[in-house]
């Protein structure tokens, strides 16, 4: 018998415990249920959400733990990655798979960052008007302003999304480094 996400969740540190907690009341019991993380398969608008027993200290754009990841079907394109890193360090891109992810304390810092990236991406904002944005919209969540870019998600997860990218080396290539790897090695 699989444990529970309470069963797990009693043994986590209370910063990584209380975030995976919220998710947990959003969307129910995760799919999968593993000691150091709790998994859920298409909750929501996201591809999946992982709430992880370790947590980061994150100081952008105040203090906080980062334990909860959303991640998306979106492509990102190459040159665009560094502002994204630029950006946000909590906001991920993994080309191959088609993907972008955020990892903060709750869903709704998620949506803030990945709206933000969106942003960035399309050319709407610069990096540091995103970075001026995501401190004002978060210090207004803390006032209790209305904050559209944390309340929902803005952009859609899309298909197709994965980049393989560009087969560089032939078979006849890889064959003969094969060869001279046997060669050199006296196999």
């Amino acid at each position: 018998m699989s444990a529970t996400s309470s069963e797990v969740l009693a043994g986590w540190p209370e910063e990584s415990r209380e975030a995976a907690q919220l998710v947990v009341d959003k969307y129910g019991e995760p799919n999968e249920v593993m000691p150091s993380y709790l998994l859920w398969h298409r909750p929501g608008p996201w591809k999946r959400m992982v709430a992880s027993k370790s947590f980061d200290d994150h100081q952008f754009p105040a203090p906080h733990n980062d334990s909860v990841t959303s991640v998306l079907d979106y492509r990102v394109p190459p040159e665009r990655v560094s502002d994204l890193a630029q950006f946000d360090g909590s906001v991920v891109v993994d080309r191959t798979r088609g993907e972008i992810s955020a990892r903060c304390h709750d869903e709704e810092a998620n949506n803030l960052a990945l709206n933000l990236a969106h942003d960035v991406v399309t050319g709407a904002r610069s990096v540091g008007d995103a970075r001026a944005y995501y401190a004002e919209e978060f210090a207004g969540y803390r006032r209790g302003d209305p904050t559209p870019y944390m309340d929902a998600l803005r952009i859609e997860s899309g298909t197709g999304t994965a980049d393989p990218d560009e087969r560089v080396l032939s078979d006849a290539e890889l064959e003969q480094a094969a060869e001279e790897g046997k060669q050199k090695n006296g196999s």
